[in-house]
């Protein structure tokens, strides 16, 4: 390879966005709350941006005056914005500087609010702050807390600490030991060969600190070894409970009962009896302390029928403030041509940046009815019948029929909901793939889905359905669809085989039948 110092020119190509098309693609994304949050935000950062009142300010002074000769001239929000480069008007610039301190009130154009209503409006903040909901102690917290009622030397208490802040949600401890000890300055140096056999040591005893707490089975590293702490000595069946825990684990899951009973001579009811004892205990020690709060949702789009039975949408951006450029900022750059150059370029940017977000927001609201009426178009069949009809969809369908990039559909849909006569659903739930059925109509694969759990709800349970008969039956349906594809699915909607079905069934006919036999005897 030769090497060399020489100037080169190179041709390519590169595609570079604007920052104001950075801008409309995270406002179109943006869900309803969120964009209140960024006009919000906005509002604060930019003087020149303003909430437009429903009502206009009576005008005054020379003002008055100018529209009262010339009533059709436009208004300064109306008016086109023209910079010049000449002109001066220092004095206020000046007065832009100071604003602060020295802007009479006159010029305050946003109206002040009296002080009952500043009264009131914290109180209302204040009971806001009271109805909260106060945040539930995490697990980590919880086992913390108690840790502190034992007197430990503080390095088993420090490695505790370590084990506790390293469970997951569940209460397990996925992490080795030997990952949570800390390397010291000796052994990196080579020096202390004892050094993570005294740590292990040291970590072993802190875990067997940390299982010991509450809740039972908490820090365990296994399935198994959760159960087996949480069975104590006194309990009801507590030699078969660990046998069965310790031998019988998967033929439990399997519901293989008669096995069970085979190999451990008791009789199939002795085993239900110890299943059942089985079954208290809590194979995720630590899912009571997770946040189990819904976010609420408020749906972007609404789906209304009128009486002719067409769906139209509304999109719900009422909330939204109506946005406008400051006059008196406009006013005061129109008047301050050739004076201070650095607040003059501030202003222009605040005025283009507040144009940009308006008309940003007008966009998406443009783009996202569109897409929404364009999705509901396809999918009427979904909000006439049901979640069993949906149609397949692909984004780029949308994309061709509103005549936009597939890009900007995806956008459009990220993270917002839609509230219809069936219910509220998020609009990415209607674009779903699909296969070709025998009559060479399309079908999505939430009706393949659907058929196939009914088909599975009604199988002869001593006789179940193997995946190439359920090939068969949805093929009966007019669903042609492969073998794998049905494993697949099977597998994802956690139902088990051919084979575990049978021996579920099996398990459950011997202990009716050992139940009907107590009842004669």
């Amino acid at each position: 390879m030769r090497l060399s110092f020489g100037q080169q020119m190179q041709l390519a190509q590169k595609q570079i966005l604007a920052p104001r098309m950075i801008q409309s693609m995270e406002i179109l994304q943006l869900p309803l709350m969120a964009l209140q949050e960024r006009i919000e935000q906005e509002m604060e950062d930019n003087p020149c941006l303003e909430q437009l009142e429903e009502v206009p300010e009576p005008v005054e002074g020379e003002a008055a005056l100018e529209q009262a000769e010339n009533p059709n001239s436009p208004d300064d929000t109306e008016r086109e914005l023209v910079v010049a480069d000449s002109a001066t008007n220092e004095e206020d610039f000046e007065r832009l500087l100071n604003m602060a301190d020295n802007l009479p009130d006159e010029y305050e154009e946003r109206s002040r609010p009296s002080r009952d209503q500043m009264e009131a409006d914290a109180d209302r903040a204040h009971d806001q702050m009271a109805n909260m909901v106060a945040r539930p102690e995490s697990l980590a917290e919880y086992l913390d807390h108690q840790l502190s009622w034992f007197e430990l030397d503080p390095v088993v208490r420090k490695m505790a600490e370590r084990i506790i802040y390293s469970l997951d949600s569940n209460g397990y401890l996925k992490t080795p030991l030997e990952e949570l000890i800390p390397p010291s300055a000796a052994e990196l140096n080579g020096a202390s060969a004892n050094y993570r056999q005294e740590q292990l040591k040291i970590a072993e005893q802190a875990l067997s600190i940390v299982q010991h707490l509450d809740p039972p089975g908490v820090a365990a590293r296994s399935l198994q070894e959760c159960l087996l702490l949480q069975v104590k000595p006194g309990m009801l069946f507590y030699e078969e409970l660990r046998m069965f825990i310790l031998n019988h684990l998967s033929d439990l899951e399997n519901n293989r009962l008669p096995l069970i009973a085979k190999k451990t001579n008791f009789t199939i009811e002795e085993v239900n009896e110890i299943w059942e004892e089985l079954r208290k205990l809590k194979p995720k020690p630590g899912a009571d302390f997770s946040e189990a709060t819904v976010p609420s949702v408020t749906p972007d789009v609404f789906v209304e029928k009128d009486d002719e039975g067409k769906y139209t949408v509304r999109l719900e951006d009422t909330q939204l403030p109506s946005l406008s450029i400051s006059p008196y900022y406009r006013q005061l750059l129109q008047k301050s041509e050739g004076a201070d150059k650095e607040a003059r370029e501030y202003i222009k940017r605040k005025i283009t940046s507040a144009q940009w977000l308006i008309e940003a927001i007008e966009q998406r609201r443009s783009t996202v009815t569109k897409v929404s009426q364009a999705i509901v178009d396809h999918q009427t069949r979904f909000l006439d019948d049901g979640p069993e009809f949906i149609e397949p969809l692909k984004m780029q369908q949308i994309a061709d029929k509103v005549h936009v990039h597939v890009t900007t559909v995806s956008r459009a849909v990220d993270d917002k909901w839609i509230q219809t006569p069936r219910g509220i659903f998020p609009l990415k739930r209607f674009f779903v793939g699909g296969t070709t059925g025998a009559d060479g109509e399309d079908i999505a694969w939430d009706r393949v889905r659907l058929k196939l759990q009914e088909l599975v709800d009604g199988e002869d349970k001593s006789k179940p359905l193997s995946d190439d008969a359920l090939v068969d039956a949805l093929a009966e349906h007019g669903i042609t669809v492969a073998r794998r594809t049905v494993t697949k699915y099977r597998k994802a909607m956690n139902i088990p085989s051919s084979r575990q079905r049978k021996d579920w069934a099996a398990g459950e006919s011997e202990v009716a039948a050992s139940d009907g036999d107590n009842d004669e005897s």
